[in-house]
């Protein structure tokens, strides 16, 4: 069984026990002044005087609570807001004192207008004060609530901001993506129809694996790899001899989870810096590894170079890449583009190391 104290419910064994422990405060109190005084009742005398003040207003607070809900002093408090409150107060303390006055009576050798004259001579100030200081009570309650609510409100709206910037990033890398591989398969429609052909079948069953894993911000780097292993047939396919590609993958990291579509753009801007603007043979490379509660990723390739000044990376595809993993990691996560030696360049990612569990389908990856 509960009590409803405004707009929250508190079990009734737990408010009678509240309720308890203020009686036997002013019931030591009034005990512990007229013993100081040299002349005392009987303990049961002090504690049942207790008990008719405070038992009383425990019946009454529940219509406190509720007039403090229905009747809020709002900030700036004004004589105006008042108006309510402050007859309110004078009523249900008259009331607490009518009501102490009839318990009273049976008890006591006088009559019930001495009893109530007693009660209005001693026990108004602390009837007013305890109904101001419940209602003092559930107006923290209430702005208690209101703040966490707000504070839930703040964080629910700031995840659905954080969810709008990163879908916004993932559109704007599907489009981009697509356009360059059309535009290939356009460039080759002249040259070679049937490689044009091929290349537009593996494109399809690209956009169709990109479609079932992308539900997601974030999938396993085995499905990644896969992902990318459509997308490099392409770019293989595009550029013949002069492409290769080689993939160190740890086992241990097959299973972590990455952000979706992490490795095309990287790969992508690697080839479109190097083998696509430079003339001769190009290896993008991929190194995938584990250190301590770190993912690394290195994507680097060996036929570009990175001007000065450029260091933090260009192009969308790298651009976004580094915005979504703020998004997602905020400083635990970093991308990078290095000059490596002889020649070439590196982009270095680093995410926080996070297995997700994968389903029994899950395609096989083979690691270089």
């Amino acid at each position: 069984m509960k009590v409803r104290l405004g707009n929250t419910d508190i079990g009734l064994g737990r408010y009678l026990g509240l309720w308890t422990a203020v009686v036997v405060v002013f019931a030591v109190q009034w005990f512990m002044r007229d013993a100081l005084n040299g002349h005392t009742w009987s303990p049961f005398a002090y504690l049942r005087w207790s008990m008719i003040q405070w038992y009383t207003w425990a019946a009454l607070a529940p219509l406190v609570f509720r007039l403090a809900v229905k009747y809020p002093i709002q900030s700036p408090v004004r004589l105006r807001g008042l108006g309510t409150q402050l007859p309110a107060s004078l009523g249900v303390t008259l009331l607490a004192m009518v009501i102490g006055a009839i318990v009273s009576t049976p008890f006591e050798p006088s009559s019930f207008d001495e009893q109530m004259r007693q009660f209005l001579g001693q026990h108004v100030a602390t009837g007013l004060l305890t109904y101001w200081a419940l209602f003092a009570i559930q107006q923290a309650m209430q702005f208690h609530a209101e703040k966490t609510r707000r504070e839930v409100e703040a964080s629910r709206l700031a995840t659905e901001l954080a969810q709008s910037r990163l879908q916004a990033l993932k559109s704007q890398l599907q489009p981009h993506f697509l356009f360059n591989t059309l535009h290939a398969i356009a460039t080759l429609l002249d040259e070679d129809t049937t490689l044009a052909e091929d290349m537009l079948l593996r494109l399809s069953e690209l956009l169709r694996a990109f479609l079932e894993d992308y539900d997601g911000q974030e999938i396993s780097l085995r499905r990644e790899l896969v992902l990318l292993d459509l997308y490099l047939g392409i770019q293989r396919m595009r550029f013949k001899d002069r492409l290769t590609t080689q993939i160190y993958v740890a086992p241990d990291t097959l299973d972590c989870a990455v952000p979706s579509l992490i490795l095309q753009p990287i790969v992508e801007n690697a080839i479109r810096h190097g083998i696509s603007e430079r003339v001769g043979a190009d290896c993008i490379e991929i190194e995938i590894r584990r250190e301590g509660d770190s993912l690394c990723v290195d994507v680097r390739n060996r036929n570009s170079t990175l001007e000065a000044g450029s260091a933090s990376g260009h192009g969308i595809g790298l651009s976004n890449t580094g915005l979504r993993l703020r998004e997602l990691y905020g400083d635990a996560a970093q991308v990078r583009l290095e000059m490596i030696w002889p020649q070439g360049v590196v982009c270095r990612i680093r995410l926080p190391f996070r297995e997700v569990e994968e389903s029994d389908d899950a395609p096989e990856v083979a690691i270089a």
